[in-house]
């Protein structure tokens, strides 16, 4: 066949699309870059990128005085107590603190205030090129989820752990939270022995650690920000769902093809779960277990990680071990 020259421009965009879309999948797949672990003196930057933080002075200084006690300075973000709405400061605002947390190179991790909604209406106006040669740790969980697959996109690991509302008065009654928490940003991640389930399927498997909140995860499929899960593990977690609408957000995913390689699941917390009149008929566990049936991967329930009171920290973008058992699972960091 001759080509014709009106032909040349659009197979030469073709060929740009398939090396992109080739360099883009093989940085999904390789070792993650690793921030540095924090050490005595190091600066934390607090930013609100989602959720309004009203009268919630007091958990903010009480992260900052946490920090200060294991040696860390810590760094409020300008707007972090802005309004607008629903949100912590206009998207312009928390955009701006994020970047500058970004961008500052004597900022050694990244610790969001709360979650709630609006992550995702800022994560396209960030620019992280300063970041990518002066990387640093991503710190939250729920609606930071979408923080957590950009950063894994872009091939970085980041931090799914406790934020500063998460604190209570006595830090007793969140002892494993905060300690796990601190083990990690500090370089000692911790592995976890899961109690057992019945509805545990069993096997042994090991790959990168992905994923967060279920309802975040299928809010970015079919954008940049979803994660390829191919070759990995997948941790979920969700609050305040209906049981169907958990099976529509899985069942939806499942036929965009998102377990298809999978290698693993790890079952968070379900939390608050809310009870249609029309009643699922199943648990939730049973409800995880029909609509993976199709997968031979190993599933483990009960990760104490989520929206409890005991939310263990987890680094995402480190290989794990899983091993499942029904009597136990273990999480196992290489």
């Amino acid at each position: 066949m001759i080509l014709k020259s009106k032909h040349i421009p659009l197979l030469f965009l073709l060929f740009i699309g398939m090396i992109n879309y080739a360099q883009n999948s093989t940085k999904q797949n390789s070792e993650m870059i690793q921030p540095p672990y924090l050490k005595a003196g190091d600066t934390v930057a607090i930013v609100a990128p989602s959720g309004i933080l009203k009268n919630r002075e007091g958990e903010v200084q009480q992260a900052v005085s946490l920090l200060k006690k294991w040696g860390l300075n810590a760094v409020v973000g300008k707007h972090v107590f802005s309004k607008a709405n629903h949100f912590a400061g206009t998207d312009e605002q928390r955009c701006e603190d994020f970047q500058n947390a970004l961008d500052d190179p004597k900022i050694s991790a990244i610790w969001c205030a709360r979650g709630g909604y609006g992550t995702v209406r800022i994560l396209d106006k960030l620019d992280f090129t300063k970041f990518e040669n002066n990387p640093k740790w991503l710190i939250g969980y729920s609606d930071i989820t979408a923080l957590h697959n950009q950063f894994h996109n872009r091939g970085f690991q980041s931090l799914h752990a406790l934020m500063c509302v998460s604190l209570t008065k006595d830090l007793d009654d969140i002892r494993e939270t905060v300690s796990t928490f601190k083990s990690a940003i500090f370089g000692s991640p911790v592995d976890y022995t899961l109690e057992g389930s019945k509805h545990n399927k069993v096997g042994n498997t090991s790959g990168q650690l992905v994923g967060g909140n279920l309802t975040m995860l299928h809010t970015m499929l079919g954008s940049e920000t979803s994660i390829d899960t191919s070759g990995k593990i997948l941790f979920i977690e969700e609050i305040g769902e209906y049981k169907y609408h958990i099976d529509r957000m899985l069942q939806s995913l499942k036929r965009a093809g998102y377990f298809k390689n999978c290698k693993g699941l790890i079952v968070g917390d379900m939390s608050k779960m809310r009870k249609n009149t029309t009643l699922w008929g199943t648990s939730v566990e049973q409800l995880i277990l029909d609509a993976f049936a199709e997968y031979d991967f190993p599933i483990a329930f009960n990760m104490p990680a989520g929206h409890e009171k005991d939310n263990r920290a987890m680094v995402f973008g480190k290989t794990i071990e899983l091993k499942v058992t029904k009597e136990k699972s273990s999480v196992v960091y290489n």
